[in-house]
């Protein structure tokens, strides 16, 4: 009997189940730095549990949960080799968060906690262990429907305590440029915007995402992606920060493709310029869903 349940849900989720409660997300990132070897690359892997079943049927099965106004709880893991001017490491990245939406009389009510631990294996003289912790709350609203808008506190205890899922959803090189934004051992603000809706007519949606970060500098992001039908989408993302120890400016492509409601692939690709120093990078991504 225990085989024939694992075979059914097996073949349910292969086949388009129309409703699941876990997400399991991997993804990868082949990094090109102009004054490092070409040989660093990353790899990450998050799993969410949703308290109650999300329904993917209403609109693009990437923005599902949201959707849904689905709470849940998330932890993730990153792993990182990498190298520059002489500095050789390695990096594990440890996060937990937990995101819930609250129905009340007005409008629904968003609130997010994360944690998240970064710890350094230096591997040549030039490069010393290290470690930082990274605490994160965030409150906000759905001002209109599918409109969230939200504000947040953020603490970083190390220059290179990475936000775990910032990584997994924007890639490495933007969660270094936010992290080095907001400084070692500093507080910051943040606020950002998110609206994901049909475009009337059509089979298709469209999704925008604005963030602020302002710490010992500032950052901004812009995001928007194309819901060509439920199942494929295409977007571009824009970044700055005045920082001026990581790259300036980057911008990015992506694509991804819902193979059944269950199971989904993608690509990315991004381009950081760096005006002052040597640190122009380019990064090629991979990444799969799997959800039951």
């Amino acid at each position: 009997m225990k085989k024939l349940g694992l075979a059914t849900a097996l073949l349910l989720a292969m086949t388009g189940a129309q409703a699941y409660q876990f997400e399991v997300q991997g993804q990868s990132e082949y990094i090109d730095a102009s004054d490092a070897n070409d040989k660093d690359f990353t790899g990450g892997l998050q799993g969410t549990f949703y308290f109650k079943d999300v329904d993917s049927s209403k609109g693009p099965l990437a923005e599902a949960a949201f959707l849904n106004q689905a709470s849940n709880v998330s932890l993730a893991y990153n792993y990182a080799e990498l190298g520059s001017e002489g500095t050789d490491f390695i990096a594990h990245n440890y996060g937990a968060k937990a995101e819930a939406y609250i129905p009340t009389k007005v409008v629904p009510v968003y609130a997010s906690a994360s944690y998240s631990h970064t710890i350094l294996d230096g591997k040549n003289s030039e490069t010393s262990d290290d470690n930082g912790d990274r605490y994160a709350l965030e409150v906000g609203a759905l001002a209109a429907p599918n409109f969230l808008v939200a504000v947040g506190y953020t603490s970083v205890a190390d220059q290179f305590a990475l936000d775990a899922f910032n990584v997994m959803s924007n890639g490495v090189v933007k969660a270094v440029g936010e992290t080095a934004t907001i400084g070692e051992d500093q507080d910051a603000i943040t606020a950002r915007t998110k609206y994901v809706g049909n475009i009337d007519g059509t089979n298709m949606a469209l999704g925008l995402e604005a963030g602020l970060v302002y710490g010992d500098d500032t950052a901004y992001q812009l995001k928007t992606d194309l819901y060509l039908t439920p199942k494929l989408s295409v977007g571009a993302s824009y970044a700055e920060s005045s920082f001026a120890g990581t790259p300036d400016s980057a911008w990015g492509a992506n694509v991804n493709y819902f193979i059944t409601p269950a199971v989904a692939v993608g690509a990315s690709y991004v381009n950081a310029n760096a005006e002052n120093a040597n640190l122009d990078t380019q990064t090629v991504g991979v990444n799969a869903k799997f959800r039951f």
